[in-house]
């Protein structure tokens, strides 16, 4: 099979991406029937293109190409740009030698500057990574400014070299943080112009808005209207001339000028032919609140795939079907598209939902809080906008400081963590993902896979990629509240401060719950605070029940500005000392020129506001329970801590032989297709490739094998069961260890073969004392492979100490999984204890890392324990299955949704 063939029978083979300007290209193997429209496409070409492709102004040698591109089957591959109804360029490699290829390209002049060539280069290398090929090369004239351009701006790690006009490059076509970042602002500014015309429409049409009051058309309609849109709004009805006092048409190209957005509220048969007008129209964005799709179902897809191929093609941006709507609240725009009852407020969360039930709790509770929001949008089935667009779009959004998420499933969970990564260095991002359960407990024979729950995945990615995970909604509304105001706290040290001593009881115990640091103030402070009338000046800091406003601003003042605190949470319960207005008076401000951030907890005033303003603007939350102000502050402390630590690296290993890994699992699998686990002396080897130190293992099948294998290894000596489907082997008595002699190795023999029912054992030298651990692999479909270290030998399931990182993992995410172990202080020596080995036990994390890299046959992998002494640390009892596997789908590259794996 050539490799264009291997390309072309690829799943989902061709791809849709936004162009810079936001409008959609497909982009796909080059197949033998475009070998006229490819000729047509160079007919268009310039001579000046041609010149700077073919070296000279040469047609005939384009259409040579051209067929030597379509008819040839000599390992090249080929990628063609569709744009509407036309080829536009053509992107190749012609293989040299081993891990090398030679690229061109040649587009269109009308296309120009709208990214095609980034694009087409984006993916060409995505396929020749795929296809084993490293180095991409081309010969580019000098003069050719534009293409030239294209390199140097792609990310991708390069090498030039001048020659008599003629720039020699050497494209690497690995993926880089350089590459992805490159390739994520690049993405990003072709969302914000795709996504423009629906968050920022000039005129909106809703399509299928009835007469009568009660219906959805109807309701949207009246809430857009209601909502003060900017710009024009419309009916089409073609059953009436006005609707809710709103001009109709009957169909949308009888609408007159330009509309941008449509809000499609017809039954689900009838969409197709709406969108399919909408593009004859010219319009950008659409809206499908109908339901009856996938959610019904195989012919509910069908009809989904369907009005998802009409809008790629008119270039639409879809959200839904099957949703609520999209807000708006931008005073230039103050677009409500959407059929809730409750009235959006502006303010700077911008959230999004799979739900339009929870949409409409996150917009109510918004409200009520005084958060409000910039941007709403009820995603529904999402068949074309997604989260990771509306990461892109947000990530650069004056109006949103803070992103929120419902969300109940992931189409591209690899690439939302790589995007979230740099996004949230920007502006954090919080989730609540729906759908929890321990009902998908994987069914696996390995300690890792059988710990391996639906959420593991979930929680690794969230704890690389500096995501806050929220349990409810109105978690998410309250920590968006804390976050949304500066200055973040810049440590875990809170002090609690007010006249309501039980409410700063309560809060203590929930900053010690959550981790947060109440320190003893100063004697200096606590003298202070003594002088303006604390009854109670350590921390909590209590002002008595009669203190007055002044009294709470001359303390809040001393607290705030004493550089001993990193945030302050101020407890006042409402009393006829102090109206509660005056109180949020001078708790304004004392807090106008303080660098920490400060929150209020307001007890007994029921009608109280939920926030106090300041002068400046800002607006600090209200809550009416101490607790709750405690845990969102306990968010924003994580994500501060996560957004100021380094983003780490991928360590470059040494020792290592992805070639020799290689030959093992094709040894392994042409003799067991089906996959299987590996033996001892194969599980061996992948380990000596990985560069992993293991104590040797030597399998024995009889009583005289066993001690002829304890003898090679030399005394004392481990015997275990080597019995197939057995993990806990001391569980069943199959496991001897500290055996001196051949004597007790004889005995121990047919004592575990007893036990196992099963002739087949391993001998180890024992090994060298240290804190056992577990280090693990288990590969999940749409995350890619999860590692996982924690506490191991008995404890592993035992204590559930256990710490999970997806890939890539870099050392800062290794250092923070050993970290985080409850056993971490017996590796740093505990109570007197000589100190393990922790960079030893590191870099067999990055080891097995590397290797579930390089094996995407790895299914799972169990060292248990890896024993962590003063010396280093060695593998014991290793445990690994292969599967055959398919190449890994690329999840960075640039494609829109329902093209992902």
């Amino acid at each position: 099979m050539t490799a264009i063939e291997q390309v072309g029978r690829r799943p989902g083979a061709g791809w849709d991406v936004l162009a810079s300007d936001g409008s959609v290209v497909r982009i796909r193997p080059l197949r033998e029937d475009d070998e006229p429209a490819l000729d047509a496409m160079n007919q268009r070409v310039s001579d000046r293109s041609i010149y700077l492709r073919f070296f000279g102004i040469s047609r005939s040698l384009a259409d040579e190409h051209t067929h030597h591109l379509a008819s040839d089957r000599d390992g090249h591959v080929a990628l063609v740009a569709e744009y509407g109804d036309r080829l536009v360029g053509v992107a190749s490699y012609e293989p040299l030698r081993t891990g090398e290829a030679e690229m061109a390209f040649l587009l269109e002049d009308s296309v120009h500057g709208r990214g095609i060539g980034t694009l087409l280069l984006e993916q060409l290398a995505a396929v020749a990574r795929e296809n084993g090929i490293q180095r991409l090369r081309a010969d580019t004239l000098a003069e050719n400014a534009g293409m030239l351009r294209v390199f140097a701006d792609s990310g991708f790690e390069q090498v030039r070299r001048l020659d008599s006009g003629v720039v020699e490059l050497v494209v690497d076509t690995a993926y880089r943080p350089s590459t992805l970042e490159r390739m994520a602002d690049r993405e990003r500014a072709a969302e914000d112009r795709s996504l423009h015309r629906l968050f920022s429409p000039r005129a909106v049409a809703v399509i299928g808005a009835g007469r009568a009051p009660g219906g959805i058309g109807h309701e949207i309609l009246r809430n857009i209207v209601k909502g003060k849109f900017t710009g024009p709004v419309y009916a089409v009805n073609p059953h009436a001339d006005r609707v809710a006092d709103v001009p109709s048409y009957p169909s949308i190209v009888d609408v007159p000028g330009v509309v941008d957005l449509a809000v499609i509220a017809v039954p689900a048969e009838q969409v197709r032919q709406v969108l399919a007008d909408c593009g004859a129209k010219g319009v950008g964005g659409a809206v499908v609140l109908t339901a009856g799709f996938s959610e019904l179902g195989a012919a509910g897809r069908t009809m989904q795939r369907e009005i998802l191929e009409i809008a790629r093609r008119h270039s639409i941006r879809l959200i839904g079907p099957n949703c609520l709507g999209l807000v708006n609240t931008d005073p230039a725009i103050t677009l409500n598209a959407t059929f809730a009852e409750v009235v959006p407020t502006p303010g700077a969360l911008a959230i999004a939902a799979q739900s339009g039930a929870v949409g409409i709790a996150v917009l109510d509770q918004a409200a009520r809080t005084g958060l409000g929001i910039s941007e709403f949008v009820s995603l529904g089935n999402k068949v074309d906008v997604s989260g990771n667009d509306l990461l892109l779009h947000w990530w650069g959004d004056p109006r949103t400081a803070v992103i929120g998420l419902y969300l109940e499933s992931f189409g591209n969970p690899r690439k939302f963590g790589g995007l979230a990564r740099l996004v949230g260095r920007a502006k954090p991002i919080l989730v609540v993902k729906g759908g929890r359960s321990v009902g998908g407990r994987r069914a696996g024979v390995s300690h890792t896979a059988a710990a391996a729950t639906p959420e593991t995945a979930v929680d690794a990615l969230f704890a690389q990629s500096g995501v806050l995970r929220m349990d409810t909604v109105e978690e998410l509304v309250e920590t968006a509240r804390v976050l949304a105001v500066r200055p973040q706290p810049r440590g875990r040290r809170l002090a609690v401060i007010g006249n309501a001593g039980g409410a700063g009881v309560l809060a203590a115990d929930a900053a010690g719950r959550l981790g947060l640091d109440l320190p003893e103030l100063s004697p200096a402070v606590q003298r202070e605070l003594a002088a303006v009338g604390a009854v109670g000046s350590g921390n909590p800091v209590d002002l008595g029940a009669a203190a007055s406003p002044t009294s709470l601003a001359r303390a809040l003042r001393v607290v705030a500005d004493s550089g001993e605190v990193d945030a302050v949470l101020v407890c006042y319960a409402a009393t006829r000392a102090g109206r509660v207005a005056d109180i949020y008076a001078a708790i304004a401000e004392s807090a106008a020129q303080a660098d920490v951030p400060i929150i209020v907890n307001c007890v007994g005033a029921v009608h109280a506001a939920p926030e106090v303003s300041l002068a400046d603007g800002r607006r600090l939350p209200v809550f009416s329970f101490p607790e709750s102000a405690v845990r969102a502050l306990a968010h924003a402390v994580r994500y501060a801590e996560w957004r100021s630590r380094p983003q780490g690296v991928v360590p470059e290993l040494a020792r290592v032989d992805a070639v020799g890994a290689r030959a093992v699992v094709r040894w392994f699998l042409q003799r067991n297709p089906d996959g299987g686990w590996l033996e001892p002396l194969r599980t061996g080897q992948l380990l000596q490739c990985a560069g992993v130190s293991a104590i040797p293992v030597l399998a024995a099948s009889s009583r005289s094998e066993a001690i002829g294998a304890a003898e090679s290894a030399g005394y004392p000596v481990a015997l275990k069961t080597a019995a197939s489907g057995v993990v806990h082997k001391t569980d069943i008595g199959g496991v001897r260890v500290g055996l001196a002699n051949s004597v007790e190795v004889a005995a121990a023999y047919d004592e575990v073969t007893a036990a196992a029912g099963d002739p087949q054992v391993v001998v180890q030298a024992m090994a060298p004392g240290g804190t056992e651990l577990v280090i693990g692999v288990v590969r999940d479909r749409l995350f890619g492979p999860l590692l996982m270290a924690g506490s191991g030998g008995i404890l592993t399931d035992l204590l559930a100490d256990r710490q999970w990182r997806g890939l890539p993992l870099t050392d800062l995410d290794a250092t923070e999984m050993v970290h985080a172990l409850h056993c971490a202080p017996l590796l740093a020596g505990y109570r007197g204890a000589e100190a393990a080995d922790q960079e030893a036990v590191l870099d067999v994390i990055h080891r097995i890392a590397w290797l579930a890299e390089q094996v995407p046959e790895l299914a799972e992998l169990d060292i248990n324990p890896l024993i962590a002494g003063p010396s280093g640390a060695f593998a014991v009892d290793v445990r690994m299955r292969l599967t055959p596997a398919t190449p890994e789908p690329d999840w960075y590259a640039r494609r829109m949704r329902g093209d992902q794996p």
